[in-house]
């Protein structure tokens, strides 16, 4: 993810909201509503984001934030509902994952017409978003079925055991580039581990990240899941509640360093998924073409608004004119337009302040002497649009290279062999995922031991198979990622010695 800044009043989470347009005649939707205790409840404050469609730039959504008060009343509702949820049986936690599954699933095209409101994204593969959400949810209900604990070698005469239980009240605070499958994993995980939660969706994807998790708060008991709508003022207000046994986050870096350092101070536990500036390193002997569909696919997917998009480019210099004669040519034939259009290709940044991120990134690397081959600028309509953009000739120190850029730009640099290109690639603040394409197994071994990242892709920009765990490093995260290991993370741990209260004779 990553953090931008625009004209608003209100603090930032993983993103800041855009003003309105002056003048603007248009009538935006309200969201003024929260789940506590199991009730849609009206908000309560004063303050207002309004949201901008990054389509057409018209207001699209005001959103009411959530203040200290109502944070307060959920963090309390979800504590109380916590004795009563813990001793549920698995199986009865599991079956109401199942059932908030299932209504995901049957309002997919729903939640996937908000997602593309909100944030731009192409509407089918936000449909199908939805849907991997459902997923999640049904396979963390059969996951959460498993070993909770282990038996120890004690002495013969008694029982000792490690057993797993919930931390207590969890925050969930995901981000707005890829909403669903965020919340649902953190979600699931926290509660078929026997956690209550708050959770509050990103101010940049309001109507989407409230229609899901008011989906899978209907599923639950009461007070089991409260969601709370708002932005970072609001965020804050949940890390800093000493009710809150532990914070799971997904959004940016910044944000997640300074939940770490608030929740950190009063004792609670912090796991998060930060910003990535991931790297994706073309050996010699590999197709051009295979190499430039890969790369496009890694950079301009979601209009390179994923936290593992390919933001670096390292090319093989025996390569790298023929990979760059076809990745520009697939850049300037992508047809930009309305998410909504199915033959669209590439749709619009989420808002303005993302759009200048992008703007300006582009703009410093071609004034210090990259090669624009496609793009390179916003388009000239309404809306948060940027042309696909291929950049050659990047240095150290751009920020290209350097900083999450989060849009559709793949910045490129020659290197000479492949231990150069593997340097580079693990080079840099970030250590989310990186992707090496390479017909050379010694290659690829050394790739996945040499690179310091959370998730490694060999000949594969995207990809995986479902269970899977990664710890991202450094600036991007903390903790245990998707999978068994999540759910070991909603969990601490207790030591249990139990002997009998009459003693064996001698």
């Amino acid at each position: 993810m990553t953090t931008t800044s625009g004209p608003t009043a209100v603090a930032p989470t993983d993103g800041q909201a855009a003003a309105s347009s002056p003048g603007h005649d248009a009538s935006p939707e309200r969201l003024a509503a929260h789940v506590v205790g199991g009730r849609v409840v009206d908000a309560r404050g004063a303050r207002e984001v309004v949201r901008l469609s990054p389509v057409d730039g018209a207001p699209t959504v005001v959103l009411v934030p959530a203040g200290a008060d109502e944070v307060a009343d959920a963090v309390a509702a979800a504590h109380a509902a916590r004795p009563a949820w813990r001793r549920t049986a698995p199986g009865g936690r599991a079956a109401a994952l199942r059932t908030a599954a299932a209504r995901v699933r049957e309002q997919a095209d729903e939640l996937g017409a908000l997602l593309t409101a909100d944030t731009g994204r192409l509407l089918t593969t936000s449909v199908e978003s939805a849907r991997v959400a459902a997923d999640i949810l049904e396979e963390a209900a059969t996951t959460g079925l498993g070993a909770t604990g282990r038996t120890l070698a004690g002495d013969p005469s008694a029982l000792d055991v490690v057993r797993r239980e919930p931390h207590g009240v969890v925050a969930v605070i995901t981000p707005w580039n890829d909403p669903f499958p965020a919340a649902a994993g953190l979600l699931a995980a926290a509660l078929v581990t026997g956690n209550t939660v708050v959770h509050k969706p990103s101010e940049r994807s309001p109507r989407a990240g409230w229609a899901l998790g008011r989906l899978v708060a209907e599923a639950l008991p009461p007070g089991v899941l409260q969601v709370v709508n708002g932005d970072g003022e609001t965020g804050a207000a949940i890390v800093a509640d000493p009710r809150v046994a532990l914070v799971a986050q997904v959004g940016s870096s910044a944000t997640g360093r300074a939940i770490a350092a608030a929740a950190g101070a009063r004792g609670a536990r912090v796991l998060r998924e930060n910003g990535g500036k991931d790297p994706i390193l073309v050996d010699a002997g590999v197709d051009p073409a295979w190499a430039a569909e890969q790369i496009a696919i890694g950079a301009f997917t979601n209009t390179g608004q994923l936290c593992t998009s390919v933001e670096r480019v390292y090319l093989h210099e025996e390569l790298a004119d023929a990979v760059l004669d076809v990745l520009a040519a697939t850049a300037r034939e992508m047809r930009v337009g309305d998410p909504r259009d199915p033959a669209t290709q590439l749709g619009p940044l989420v808002d303005e302040a993302q759009l200048t991120v992008v703007e300006e990134h582009v703009d410093a690397a071609v004034a210090a002497g990259a090669r624009v081959l496609a793009g390179g600028t916003r388009l000239d309509r309404p809306g948060a649009f940027f042309a696909p953009t291929v950049l050659d000739g990047c240095t150290a120190g751009m920020a290209v290279l350097t900083e999450e850029t989060f849009g559709p730009v793949a910045a490129v640099t020659r290197v000479p062999d492949f231990a150069t290109g593997l340097a580079l690639a693990g080079s840099g603040a970030y250590g989310l995922a990186a992707t090496v394409l390479t017909p050379s197994l010694e290659h690829a071994l050394e790739a996945a031991e040499t690179l310091e990242v959370g998730t490694v892709k060999i000949n594969a920009v995207f990809g995986g198979a479902p269970g899977g765990s990664a710890d991202p490093r450094r600036e991007s995260g903390a903790g245990a990622g998707y999978g068994p290991d999540l759910l070991a993370a909603m969990t601490v741990l207790k030591a249990v010695h139990l002997e009998t209260a009459v003693r064996p004779p001698a």
